[in-house]
């Protein structure tokens, strides 16, 4: 019996010295591939940093020579910023590296596990962003925005002014939705600007007297409906090309990397016009017939301009400005009444 418990006790120590080597030799391994992963992190983040800096400099280089092209600055101010920009990026450079070999043996002291970097400064951590950043463009002449307007329509002619109108002072409506593009003319101020887009426009008629557009053969006339309109609206969808010279002080915003102007809640005056083409019209009647209520959409040529073209400006105190336009064509061809489209209301530029 003690011979076999013996040999069990030799072979329970066998097994564990083989464990207990094995444990050992992972740790070892455990510890260079650490090591390992360590530098190459170590070399990785530090190339990130190198190319990063050189990409910071190179912009601000551009930046530097588009200003001496520009006349902004002499020759020696040209040479001076060059020299400021190569040692401000060396010394960045040296600091970063520096930061990342603090912060790897911070973590090889605690024993952690190297996924990010981070600072902490008072209490506050602060990470560093490691990822590549876009190339901004140091100056950038055009920028777009978003246009909405909307407010009173009416229609006026040699015969019939505003005050005589056969139209809705208040019933008659326009918007209008698009997009447009804002492009700097002088090289070294922001004083004049160039706007131009496309829109979509819907003017809207509300005849009076209970009245409605007929389409006989050529000629487009109002006539009385039969029965008593809860509703008359006549509508014109028009696709157009606004242009407008706009006039108006910014506000300059510079760094080493870009400059910018802004003119976002500035007094802005834009004077121009719009041509484009007529891209449908309805009719639209709402009235009762007995017990029913009737609601009908009337779609025909109604003898309208395809051509349209006209005059518009807009007057900004902030981030609203009073529109006017007027369309220089009339509605309707010949041999009708010259009728022309006018319209007053709000506008809204967002950037």
């Amino acid at each position: 019996m003690k011979t076999i418990i013996s040999y069990f006790s030799l072979l329970l120590m066998g097994l564990m010295l083989q464990v207990t080597n094995a444990q050992n030799d992972s740790i070892s391994l455990a510890k260079k591939d650490s090591v390992n992963t360590s530098m190459e992190f170590f070399q990785k983040e530090r190339d990130k940093i190198i190319a990063r800096e050189k990409k910071s400099l190179k912009q601000t280089l551009e930046g530097i020579n588009y200003r001496l092209e520009k006349e902004m600055i002499t020759p020696e101010q040209a040479k001076q910023q060059r020299e400021n920009a190569a040692k401000k990026h060396a010394l960045n450079i040296e600091n970063r590296i520096t930061i990342l070999e603090n912060e790897l043996e911070l973590a090889d002291r605690n024993k952690e596990h190297i996924n990010s970097l981070s600072l902490f400064d008072e209490g506050k951590v602060v990470h560093i962003n490691m990822s590549r950043d876009k190339k901004v463009p140091y100056d950038r002449r055009t920028t777009s925005d978003i246009v909405l307007a909307f407010g009173l329509n009416n229609a006026i002619s040699d015969e019939n002014s505003i005050d005589d109108s056969d139209f809705k002072i208040g019933g008659s409506r326009f918007f209008e939705i698009g997009w447009a593009w804002k492009t700097r003319v002088l090289n070294n101020s922001n004083a004049f600007r160039l706007k131009y887009g496309v829109s979509f426009q819907f003017n809207g008629l509300k005849p009076t007297d209970n009245r409605y557009f007929v389409d006989k053969d050529e000629l487009t006339v109002l006539e009385e409906f039969p029965l008593d309109l809860d509703k008359s609206k006549f509508r014109m969808d028009n696709l157009v090309f606004p242009v407008h010279f706009e006039f108006g002080p910014s506000k300059r915003t510079e760094t080493e990397k870009y400059f910018r102007y802004s003119t976002h809640g500035m007094f802005k005056i834009g004077l121009g016009g719009y041509a484009g083409f007529n891209i449908g019209e309805r009719q639209k009647l709402k009235y009762d017939e007995g017990n029913d209520k009737v609601k009908e959409k009337l779609k025909a040529d109604y003898n309208t301009n395809d051509f349209i073209y006209g005059l518009s400006g807009y007057l900004s105190l902030g981030g609203t400005a009073l529109y006017v336009k007027y369309d220089l064509n009339p509605i309707f061809k010949d041999p009708n009444v010259e009728l022309n489209n006018i319209s007053v209301g709000l506008r809204f530029d967002i950037d």
